[in-house]
């Protein structure tokens, strides 16, 4: 069942020439409905993917997509690359120690003790990079959501001691941007934001996105006197979830580092809000504009 998350492959020997319902679930690639040579080509390595992992050489799948990525990039199809990431991270979690829902029983502070190694390993990148911090209670990550500019909306998303923090959850409509700008939306999101005295101020911020993303909430944070030397400013760039600090410096850690799956474990918690709320207006200026 993950395998084919990860590898979509036919599950019928005769399969109708039309897409199915396990083609729009992202589960197969319909080969009677799109016979080109190429996406053959692609199916055959799939399978050949899926047989090598079968057979324990999942460390040889790893290297051949890593090196397929990192061609993809070199070439600037950033969008292929990024799909390429995804199974690879998606490879990863499969092949990670699990724990032992027994663990739970012999130790009942288990999962503390796994959020407070996520913090610590965090602590510890943002430290070794010259970002001096050793608190991290709250963390807030910010992410944006438009289909071509349309229904514009952000979301805020909280971490209390590593741990979802629903309850501090926050979702922004967007009032004065049109058109898809990720950079000025992030402006009038971290406005907004900080006119809310009552929320505590996070000990980290964290952006979905690189370069342009951080350089415009640092620009807005330090427009409204806060100083990322005193509360950290992080970017997480999709594309090989590599970590942009407030001076735009790249920090690339191991993908099985506890303190880098934390901020993932944020950031994709930040991008399904915006797209549920993002989902809900569209959906609703659908039903009243027919």
């Amino acid at each position: 069942r993950y395998l084919r998350k990860i590898f979509p492959f036919q599950s019928v020997l005769n399969h109708p020439k039309h897409t199915c319902l396990y083609y729009h679930l992202g589960l197969c690639p319909c080969l009677n409905a799109f016979n080109t040579s190429e996406n053959s080509k692609i199916y055959r390595k799939n399978l050949r993917r899926i047989i090598q992992f079968l057979n324990g050489k999942s460390q040889t799948i790893l290297k051949d997509l890593e090196k397929e990525r990192d061609k993809l990039a070199k070439k600037e199809d950033f969008e292929t690359a990024l799909k390429i990431q995804k199974q690879i991270d998606s490879i990863q979690r499969i092949i990670s120690p699990r724990t032992s829902p027994f663990e739970y029983e012999t130790n009942p502070n288990l999962i503390f003790e796994k959020r407070d190694q996520e913090i610590k390993a965090l602590i510890k990148i943002l430290n070794d990079h010259g970002i001096e911090t050793n608190y991290l209670h709250r963390i807030e990550c910010y992410d944006n959501s438009n289909i071509q500019g349309t229904n514009p909306t952000s979301s805020m998303v909280v971490l209390t001691d590593g741990e979802i923090d629903k309850s501090q959850y926050r979702k922004f409509k967007i009032r004065t941007i049109k058109g898809p700008n990720d950079f000025d939306t992030m402006k009038e999101v971290l406005t907004r934001r900080l006119k809310h005295t009552e929320w505590p101020l996070p000990d980290l911020w964290v952006m979905d996105g690189g370069k342009g993303q951080v350089s415009s909430a640092r620009e807005i944070l330090k427009n409204a006197g806060v100083q990322v030397e005193t509360i950290p400013l992080i970017g997480l760039a999709k594309r090989f979830e590599t970590i942009v600090t407030s001076d735009l410096k790249e920090i690339k850690v191991p993908h099985d580092n506890p303190g880098l799956q934390l901020l993932m474990k944020i950031r994709d918690e930040a991008h399904r809000f915006a797209i549920t709320y993002h989902r809900k207006l569209r959906s609703k200026n659908t039903y009243f504009s027919s």
